[in-house]
């Protein structure tokens, strides 16, 4: 059975102090709480990732992860992170191929196929990020993107590798744009993405992977969209960072 999973992408926010707190504060939400097999992942920055890890009031429940790296194992990439580095202080979890990464830092599907096979052959846990922008979605593109992304980068995987994905659909047409995704058109999308799985892999991995949802979910708006059949839980961004918001939403599943 597939796992529920809420997972806060901290992304550049927080001081050390900040990120410590927040886990903690976090940590107290979640004190008596029953996860019932839920998954509570956080994504500090490179340099908080130790101090979150080693926070003596984190539960450990909290599982970490880290919010992009390298495909190279080491070299001269100033200002980049390897998975090794990421392994030797206890991070067992990466996300890639998130909407800013690839907008802002021109990540591309070829890319990001290299950094999954060295993530899996660290042994990492993947968050894989995709989704369509505004113009594919008003084009009526957005399945065909979403297919493309999908298969450019993961459909060169074998069967055992999928275990350690986990997808996050990001609709970035519904983030900051004004325009808002509806919990409808989350399912349709989700329900498009485990067929697709299927039609390549087959239906016992398709109904195994979790997809979360990434267009800014809110403890206003989590309980409608976790209530969809095929949607398994959430990427959060910004509610993420206040620890009533984000234990509101971890309730929500």
């Amino acid at each position: 059975m597939r796992k529920k999973i809420v997972a806060g992408n901290w992304k550049m926010n927080l001081t050390s102090v900040q990120s410590e707190d927040l886990v903690a504060g976090i940590s107290e939400k979640l004190k008596n709480f029953d996860s019932n097999g839920k998954r509570i992942i956080v994504a500090p920055t490179f340099v908080n990732l130790v101090p979150v890890i080693n926070c003596e009031d984190r539960d450990t429940a909290i599982e970490v992860a880290a919010q992009n790296m390298h495909q190279a194992s080491s070299g001269a990439y100033t200002g980049e992170i390897a998975a090794n580095m990421l392994q030797t202080i206890g991070v067992p979890n990466v996300i890639l191929g998130h909407s800013e990464r690839r907008a802002y830092f021109g990540e591309t599907d070829t890319l990001l196929a290299e950094k999954v096979e060295v993530a899996l052959e660290h042994n990492m846990q993947i968050i894989f990020c995709f989704g369509e922008e505004l113009e594919d979605r008003k084009a009526g593109k957005h399945f065909d993107v979403v297919e493309s992304q999908l298969k450019n980068a993961l459909f060169q995987l074998p069967d055992s590798a999928w275990k350690d994905i986990v997808l996050a659909y990001e609709p970035v047409w519904a983030i900051g744009t004004g325009e808002t995704a509806s919990p409808e058109q989350a399912q349709e999308m989700h329900e498009f993405i485990r067929k697709t799985i299927a039609l390549a892999y087959g239906n016992a991995i398709a109904d195994e992977v979790s997809i979360l949802y990434g267009g800014s979910v809110k403890p206003a708006n989590a309980k409608e969209i976790f209530s969809k059949p095929d949607v398994d839980g959430g990427l959060i961004g910004g509610a993420s960072l206040k620890a009533d918001d984000f234990f509101a939403i971890i309730d929500a599943m």
